[in-house]
């Protein structure tokens, strides 16, 4: 059994995907991160780095004590070498490419457009940089996205797998900052293949709260504090 440490976001749908597709038995441990659930002092054992989604692998790969990881892009790796290399292309090229497009979504893909979700749905108004530079960001990315998508039916070539996993949850989440996938041709025909496979339809039917499901989210001010402020910086043993 795996423990998920879960919110239904673009990174914990990739984990919750990634578990459908391969089929290995899984749990998924719900968190309300407006209450500070993860602040809490335990979950650091899970995630030194205090972000969701986490996992505890109790029959972890070479036996053992059971094994924790945390990176969204890290746990699709581990679990594809638990499921013998599940969703990985076997030819090194191929292998490489789903690579490299795993490590684009996270270092680029996700963390742009998640400045860009935090810029225009949750700070203040009327902070036109940031929200220019973070929405052109995410656009150009997803004209890189575009192009690779003209070249080949999936991101690693020919065969669906971890890189398309991780991707495709950010670009559902485009929505949320007024952006449609069907500006972008070959984005959107890969977009609604994967829709359609029902490992993904599983492994998104946990849905986020209603208030951070809208278009500008109302926190108080302690549900801030749990997300971006104090109370967040306090539990990394950050003096504020």
């Amino acid at each position: 059994m795996i423990d998920v440490h879960f919110v239904p976001t673009p990174n914990g749908n990739k984990v919750s995907i990634m578990l459908e597709e391969i089929g290995l038995p899984y749990r998924l441990i719900p968190y309300d991160m407006l209450a500070g659930d993860h602040l809490k002092p335990g979950f650091r054992r899970i995630n030194p780095n205090g972000r969701l989604p986490g996992i505890e692998d109790h029959d972890p790969i070479g036996g053992g004590e059971p094994f924790c990881v945390f990176e969204s892009g890290a746990i699709l790796l581990y679990l594809s070498d638990k499921a013998d290399g599940a969703l990985m292309p076997k030819d090194p090229r191929g292998r490489s490419r789903a690579i490299q497009w795993l490590m684009w979504q996270m270092a680029g893909f996700g963390p742009m457009q998640g400045q860009a979700h935090h810029f225009v749905r949750y700070a203040p108004e009327g902070q036109d940089y940031p929200v220019q530079r973070y929405m052109n960001e995410t656009r150009r990315m997803l004209a890189v996205l575009d192009r690779r998508l003209g070249e080949a039916e999936y991101l690693a070539g020919e065969a669906y797998s971890v890189a398309d996993v991780s991707t495709w949850p950010w670009t559902r989440a485009i929505r949320a900052i007024g952006l449609e996938v069907a500006e972008w041709p070959n984005v959107h025909r890969w977009f609604e293949a994967i829709a359609e496979r029902p490992a993904v339809q599983r492994g998104t039917e946990v849905k986020n709260a209603a208030n951070l499901s809208s278009a500008r989210p109302v926190l108080t001010p302690e549900q801030w504090s749990n997300l971006f402020g104090e109370n967040m910086l306090k539990s990394a043993g950050v003096e504020v």
